[in-house]
């Protein structure tokens, strides 16, 4: 038969930035058992010497997969990242090197929206100020500035996963919930959608952030936003850093008209643990700075430790790449007594017919067929019926198709009579 596809215990696994314990013993579960964790993120020059022999990479938000490291990657699959955010990889070049990315865009979204509703009521009870002044011998038992949340608005901007489930649990609370998004979404519960941002910023209590980063949210909390809130009001960013103009914000709360905040992401984060973290709004006393901890959770850990690892193993397995941020997407069956060819390549005219010409020619049998393309990268896969043949040189001849980006094939015998 054909040179075959490596074996699970020779496929190598490297995870880095102390990705949870869940990832690696779903990887050794499935019979992968070449699989090292490193604690900490690496640095380029470290990162290409390491991805020389490495086949799948995981990694959170602090290592960068640029383009550079990425084309020293010679045997690297697919990327898991182990987080929401993909900014540190150049999912371009992954895609145009015919490597697939995928993250858990939903398994730490209960942890964010409970870290939220508890900045909420610390915000509305005053509790920056109170244990900042009790750490300093004050002793403020007055009730001035301190109020329940039932009953006022939260106004949620952007109302995808997390922002529907704050929406149930502040709810719950007896808090009246409004929200804004670009896309027409069915209110939750008694929610009710605002007709743009500026009407959402003008009748809530408590203006919070839930959107992705994209050329469109960049700055979306400006000066003149932020005047356009109701006076004394509170705000919230748990989404992305580059959506607020921070020195604005600043202002904002400087001249009171913003009555407190509590920031978790930032438009430029420590790369290490050793680098310092500065912002305009330390030393406020009414604002709460948290180090992107949203979906940093026990649970949350463990829940995209194992979403991702099974996104990653599925296409080393069968070549699925259903939930991949940077490429077409592919729900495929289980190999059934069929040999499985993948062939990723430029979307160019005439490819199909040369890939079943290379079976055609051979007089193989194909089985099943698969494919998608986006206008720039096409992924087909090929199930062909039986053993292949020692000599047929069937992936050489699907590698030297014109426009061919790179191909992999999976084995599985028939089973034993």
């Amino acid at each position: 038969m054909e040179k075959l596809s490596l074996p699970k215990n020779k496929i190598k696994v490297l995870l880095l930035e102390n990705i949870h314990k869940s990832a690696a013993e779903l990887f050794k579960r499935q019979g992968y058992g070449n699989v090292e964790l490193v604690k900490e993120a690496l640095d380029a020059d470290e990162l290409k010497r390491r991805l020389k022999d490495v086949h799948i990479i995981g990694i959170r938000s602090r290592t960068k997969l640029t383009k550079d490291v990425l084309a020293s990657a010679e045997r690297l699959l697919t990327i898991g990242c182990f987080c929401i955010g993909t900014n540190q990889v150049d999912l371009t070049a992954a895609k145009k090197l015919g490597i697939p990315v995928f993250n858990a865009p939903y398994s730490n979204t209960r942890s964010v929206a409970e870290l939220v509703l508890a900045e909420i009521i610390m915000l509305f009870r005053g509790i920056p100020q109170r244990s900042w002044g009790a750490h300093e011998g004050e002793w403020d038992k007055t009730v001035k500035g301190a109020r329940e949340i039932r009953g006022k608005v939260i106004g949620i901007v952007g109302y995808g996963h997390i922002g529907t489930q704050l929406s149930v649990i502040a709810e719950a609370m007896g808090m009246q919930v409004r929200f804004y998004d670009v896309v027409e979404k069915l209110a939750i519960g008694n929610a009710a959608p605002c007709r743009s941002l500026d009407e959402l910023l003008a009748i809530s209590d408590v203006v919070t952030l839930h959107v992705p980063e994209t050329p469109e949210t960049k700055n979306m909390m400006t000066a003149a936003k932020f005047k356009k809130m109701k006076k004394g009001a509170f705000f919230i960013n748990a989404a992305r850093g580059t959506t607020v103009d921070i020195p604005a914000l600043a202002e904002a709360l400087k001249s009171q008209h913003v009555g407190g905040a509590a920031i978790d992401v930032f438009p430029k984060e420590p790369a290490t643990v050793e680098e310092k973290f500065k912002s305009p709004l330390q030393g406020m006393r009414n604002v709460i700075l948290t180090p992107h901890i949203g979906g940093s959770t026990e649970e949350a850990q463990a829940n995209i430790g194992g979403e991702v690892a099974e996104k990653l193993v599925k296409y080393s397995d069968n070549g699925s790449t259903l939930g991949a941020v940077n490429f077409v997407e592919v729900a495929l069956p289980p190999q059934s007594n069929t040999t499985r060819f993948m062939h990723i390549h430029r979307d160019e005219p005439g490819v199909m017919a040369r890939i079943s010409e290379t079976f055609s020619r051979r007089e193989i049998n194909i089985a099943g067929q698969y494919l998608r393309t986006d206008g720039e990268i096409g992924y087909v896969v090929t199930d062909v019926i039986g053993r292949v043949k020692v000599g047929m040189g069937i992936r050489k001849d699907l590698a030297d198709i014109p426009g061919t980006v790179r191909t992999r094939f999976l084995y599985e015998a028939p089973p034993q009579k």
